[in-house]
Formats: structure tokens, sequence, C-alpha cells
């Protein structure tokens, strides 16, 4: 049984206008609703393309070389009361250096990628020398820490490849290097000053890694215990 959606009077089945209003009747089963065969929506996902490693060195080049270009321009011909234009000229060198095993060349080695930064990173502070008095402290102090840093990334790389390597490990070997670089560094900078080379603050350094050194080799040392600090910590 159905109603006029106009008057609400009762309907019989085989009439097609409402006797009273005169509304036609529309019986929605009757007329099945019809789905287009095309959806507004499409069916399958659209991906961007992803950006060439070749075009992405070549835009990564051209920024940091015309940044470089324009400024050494600018401080050769405008401001020139200064050489401001060298440590900008030094961070595009570095940058570029940096980028090198991950846009520009893969098939860098890790082992020559960290001699590569180490070698920007020294001739970054080497340009800096000349906005500064003289050039001793780049000899001195400047030029044994990067190469220190350097020998000092190339060892950890080597043990994280030839070594097991875990968590617990790679903390056994940040914590071994940590008192050479603070030990080597203290002596540097007694040698650059002029005093007496002696051990201070880099004795209390290495004697915090020892500990953890210690620590950490009878974790390793001891499967249940590794077992279970691995499982206190999550990792």
């Amino acid at each position: 049984m159905s109603y006029c959606v106009n008057c609400g009077v009762e309907l019989n089945e085989d009439l097609t206008f409402c006797p009273l209003c005169n509304t036609p009747v529309v019986n929605p089963a009757a007329h099945p609703v019809s789905v287009p065969a095309h959806s507004a929506f499409p069916k399958e996902k659209g991906q961007v393309d992803v950006v060439k490693r070749k075009d992405l060195a070549i835009l990564l080049t051209i920024v940091l070389s015309s940044t470089a270009l324009t400024c050494g321009l600018l401080n050769l011909f405008v401001f020139n009361h200064m050489l401001w234009s060298i440590p900008i000229i030094g961070v595009c060198v570095v940058l570029w250096v940096l980028a090198i095993p991950a846009v520009i060349y893969t098939k860098f080695t890790l082992y020559s990628s960290f001699f590569l930064d180490g070698i920007a990173v020294g001739f970054y502070l080497y340009a800096l020398t000349y906005i500064t008095d003289g050039n001793q402290w780049f000899f001195s102090l400047a030029m044994p820490i990067v190469i220190l840093l350097t020998l000092l990334l190339e060892i950890f790389l080597f043990l994280c490849i030839h070594l097991p390597l875990s968590s617990l490990t790679t903390a056994l070997y940040i914590f071994a290097e940590i008192p050479i670089f603070c030990i080597c560094l203290e002596l540097l900078i007694d040698n650059f000053i002029g005093s007496a080379l002696r051990l201070s603050w880099s004795a209390i350094v290495l004697t915090i890694c020892a500990i953890i050194i210690i620590a950490l080799i009878t974790v390793l040392s001891r499967s249940r215990l590794r077992n279970e600090v691995r499982r206190r910590l999550h990792f």
C-alpha cells in the first residue's frame, strides 16, 4: 500500500496519478537507480615521478656554485672592505663534497666519503686563515683535530663492518673512541697555548668511559645478561 507524497491520500497500486490532487505517483521500486558506467573518481592512484638523482645533483651543483660565485663577485666589486665571502664559499664546497656520495656519485665507499669529508672540512678551515691573524692555529690545532676525527671515523666504520654489530657493540665502539679524542684534544690545546702537556678534564672523561666500557664488555660476555638488557631497553 502506498500514499500520495503531496496530500497523503491512500493510493491503489494501479494508479499513476493521485485522484485527489493529480500528483504523479512514483514507485521507487519500479525505477531502479542506474549506476553510471564510469565513476567520477579514478580507480587507479596516481604517483608523482621520483626525482632522478642526476637531476638533483645538477640542481644542487648549480645552486651551490651560483651562491659561491655571486658572493665572490659581490665581495670583489661591491663589499670589498674584508674577505667575508671566504666562509660562504667554503661552506658551499663542504656541502657539495658531503653530497657527493648521496646524489652525485654513489659508487664511493664510506671510507672514501669520510676521507673526502675530512679534506673538505680541512679546506674550509684553511680558507678561514685568510680572514684571521695568521695560520698557526690551523697547522697546530685545527688540522690535527680534523685528521684525528677523520681517523677515528674510519676506525669506527671498520669496526662496524668487520666486527659483530649491535646496539651494545656500537655503544662500546663509541665509548672507546670518546676518551681517545678527548685526550688528544686536550694535549693539542695544551701544545697550542704553550702549557705543560698533562691530563685534567680528559682524565675524568677517560674514567667515566672506562667504567661504561667495562660494564658493556661484561654485558656482552654474558648471553643471559645481554638478553635481559636488550629486553629491558627494547633493542
